[in-house]
């Protein structure tokens, strides 16, 4: 089985983050989130998975040079311009030479989903393609996405008002399609597979949907970044450790909860509470960090405290600097 992955974002909601690096080869538990999704795919009897490259494309290149990842192989489509969704699908496709059934995934969705089950539903419907749905507590900012009783997608619709949502359940961001859906994707424009695709297939009742209610996490936002990495430390599978190898912690600093990457410092009677440092950054003397992400080489000063901040790479906080719910710098 062969998957396309899209991760040809700009990765917007996560700047300054994602500045030099795309949100996907971003740090989750120690690991490119990329390798999180591949592994996942990996274990699902996919064997090759296409990587839908538009934003820095290099970084992924770079990472896995042998074009391995988790023991899956990789191929790289490199969009010439951004395609949108369906755009991006029908370039990977054929770029990777797909000409059978397929599996697609957003590259910024983490889930435990059960993607053996979500092929076997698609085969026995007889569906063109299928859609994973999960349940939110608020559907609008979300493709919403009601169904009838042996699963045949009644509508697809993007991002309603909360109040107006039909239901509560959403395109969770995998599929399974068959290669005629390639047939539907104009090759000549930009083509969004949620507003064009999959409302017109719903409307021919050949789109259906399987829901779960597997773990899902859209890591699209800083604060859903930060809860997927704190994720890791609590899960029962998949868990990992919060201090990685060569950071550096005093004695008489305080870190809790929190994910502190290689080459980090954290320094005396510092304080790290529900946070994400990546690789070399520091947290200099009685600075206080809680419910931070703090980029690649980012310098926290002495004093220092920040609440809900996110730290691009190689920033610097002065000493005693006070900061609560902001970026540095401000995305622009």
């Amino acid at each position: 089985m062969r998957a396309v992955v899209l991760v040809g974002g700009f990765g917007t909601r996560l700047r300054p983050l994602t500045f030099t690096t795309p949100k996907q080869m971003l740090p989750l538990g120690h690991r490119p989130m990329i390798e999180w999704v591949v592994g996942h795919l990996g274990a699902h009897g996919v064997d090759e998975v296409v990587l839908s490259l538009g934003y820095l494309p290099d970084a992924f290149i770079e990472a896995f040079p042998d074009e391995m990842c988790n023991g899956v192989r990789l191929h790289y489509a490199v969009e010439p311009e951004p395609l949108d969704t369906a755009g991006a699908i029908r370039f990977a496709a054929g770029e990777g030479g797909i000409d059978d059934t397929f599996i697609v995934v957003n590259g910024d969705v983490l889930t435990d989903l059960d993607v053996d089950a979500l092929v076997q539903f698609h085969r026995a419907s007889g569906a063109e393609g299928t859609i994973h749905l999960t349940p939110v507590d608020d559907p609008s900012m979300f493709g919403v996405v009601p169904t009838d009783d042996e699963g045949r997608v009644i509508a697809f619709i993007e991002k309603p008002p909360r109040d107006e949502a039909p239901t509560n359940y959403i395109n969770a961001g995998t599929y399974v399609l068959e290669p005629s859906v390639l047939d539907r994707i104009a090759g000549d424009r930009k083509v969004s597979i949620e507003r064009e695709v999959f409302p017109a297939m719903a409307s021919e009742g050949r789109l259906y949907a399987m829901s779960t209610d597997d773990y899902w996490l859209d890591t699209g936002t800083p604060l859903q970044y930060l809860r997927a990495n704190l994720d890791l430390l609590g899960a029962r599978a998949h868990r990992v450790e919060g201090i990685a190898a060569g950071a550096e912690i005093d004695g008489s600093a305080v870190v809790e909860r929190s994910l502190v990457g290689p080459g980090c410092r954290v320094a005396a009677r510092a304080a790290v509470h529900d946070s994400v440092l990546m690789a070399g950054s520091r947290v200099e003397e009685g600075a206080r960090i809680v419910r931070s992400v703090l980029g690649r080489g980012a310098s926290i000063g002495a004093g220092a405290t920040l609440d809900g901040v996110v730290v691009g790479d190689d920033e610097v906080v002065e000493p005693g600097a006070s900061l609560r719910d902001v970026s540095v710098p401000e995305p622009v």
